[in-house]
Order: C-alpha cells, then structure tokens, then sequence
C-alpha cells in the first residue's frame, strides 16, 4: 500500500471568474461532494471585491488573486495539496497556481478560460459582447437589467420565461446584498487582460472543460490552451460560457473522472515519485 492510499481525498477548491461569486456554482458544490470519494471537503471560494467580501479591493493582477486565494485556504485551515476546479478568471488564476506553486496543487479543471497568448483580444471577449459590456460598465443599469445582461452572455441553456426570470432575480438579489463596485469590476478586467501564462505548461496535471456555446468566449481559446500543453479537453456540445450553471451534473462528471485518473496515477508510482509529480 502506498502513502497515496492511505492519504485523505485531496480537498477541491472552487474558483469563479469575473465578479462572481460562490453562490453562482448555485448547487454545484454539493453534487460534487455528494459524487466524490467520502470524506473528500469541497469549498468555493469568494475572491476579494466579490461576494462576502465585496467591500474589499479587488487585486489588480492575477498574481495577487492567487496569493489571495491562498490566504483564503490558509484561513480556512485547508492543507494541500488541493485540486482546483475553475472558471473563466478563476482558471488564470488556477494557471498561475500551478506555474509558481505547484507543490500546492494535486489538479486543476480549467472551464472555459482563455490565456495569453494562446487567444487573441477578440476571441478573449467575442467582439458582439464588446458593445454590451462596455455599455454596462458605464450606465451601470439596476441590478435586474445587468443580471440579465449576464445571463444573455453567459448561458446557452433553454429555460422557460418564468425559470428565467426566477435565475435574474435571484441574481439581482445576490447582487444587492453584496454589490461589485465598478472599480472592482474594472481591476479585475484589467487583471484578465494583463495575464500572461507561462509558455510551458505547469508541472500540475490538468484538463480542459469547454462549452460549444460560448458566446462570451470563443472555444477554440480552450482548444488553443489544450493543444499547446497538450492537456485532455472534453467538449460540452451545447453549453455556454457558465458551463456549469449550464449543465452541473456534465461537470460534476467530468471533475470525478479527473478525481479517479488522478488517484489513480498517484497509487500506481512510489510515494515520493507521486509527490513530485506536482511539483
């Protein structure tokens, strides 16, 4: 028996992207506790300026998010090596992770991402959402106009008018309780727009989650990441941008699977082979 075997399910770690928070996996987080090995923690995290923390400042860099979310785990007395399951901005940060800690992650699943300079700025952000976004930044409209706005880009799934309209407002309250100042908005655009990832691929096993119907941004900005790093990437045929809002029990699935490979890479090497392997 190795040390793989006898060790505690490694803790997964949930990231959002841009101005969101850890309400928005809405049940996702406890689907993936219920289908993970027993005993395994599951905890979403809310990176500063956004949800429980939304008084705070948002780090202007995707560098100080990851050490933000660092602290976070620390404060939450979560040891690693963890595996991170993350979205859009949640996965640069989940890059950057894994490019300057790596000891610290055991995997990562990165949804619907895109990185310099695999993708260019117009399939980062699909030129047709240019005008809405913009748009949205300076009128900020109430919170029940934005919330729609972002389910317009984000969601390819069909609802019905009422499931709609119960979603927005949901959102819209969330948003009232914990509203993202512009500022905040802008840093963290400014900090997705800045990143760069690392021309070679971190010594952390990961894989790549993408939605065909993403009309926020292009797929082929998964596919280009996949190809280069030569990573998995498991195609949603329909989804959009919030891939798992779209369909959680797909990504659910797909984070078990990658749960499963991994254990079972790490049982089949000697303990301290498995351990620099996420090095």
């Amino acid at each position: 028996m190795t040390a793989e075997r006898h060790a505690a399910p490694a803790p997964w770690v949930l990231l959002r992207g841009l101005t969101r928070d850890s309400r928005h996996w809405e049940d996702l987080p406890a689907r993936l506790q219920a289908a993970l090995p027993a005993g395994t923690v599951v905890r979403a995290l809310d990176a500063a300026g956004n949800g429980a923390r939304w008084r705070e400042r948002s780090p202007a860099s995707v560098a100080a998010m990851t050490e933000d979310a660092r602290a976070s785990l620390a404060g939450l007395g979560l040891r690693g090596p963890v595996r991170l399951l993350a979205l859009s901005l949640g996965a640069m940060v989940a890059v950057d992770w894994a490019a300057r800690h790596p000891q610290e992650l055991a995997g990562a699943v990165l949804v619907n991402t895109s990185l310099r300079p695999f993708s260019a700025a117009h399939e980062r952000l699909r030129w047709g959402c240019w005008p809405a976004v913009a748009g949205a930044l300076i009128r900020r409209p109430d919170a029940e106009s934005l919330e729609r706005l972002v389910w317009r880009l984000t969601s390819a799934r069909p609802r019905t008018a009422e499931e709609t309209d119960a979603l927005v407002a949901r959102w819209a309250g969330w948003r009232d309780e914990a509203p993202v100042s512009a500022a905040n908005a802008m840093r963290q655009l400014w900090a997705a727009a800045r990143f760069r990832a690392p021309a070679e691929p971190p010594a952390v096993p990961m894989r790549v989650l993408v939605g065909a119907g993403d009309a926020l941004v292009h797929p082929r900005c998964s596919e280009r990441l996949a190809a280069a790093w030569g990573l998995p990437l498991q195609r949603h045929p329909w989804a959009g941008h919030d891939l798992p809002l779209d369909d959680p029990g797909w990504v659910v699935q797909a984070a078990c699977e990658a749960d499963a490979a991994w254990r079972r890479a790490g049982q089949l090497r000697p303990a301290s082979t498995a351990q620099q392997a996420t090095r």
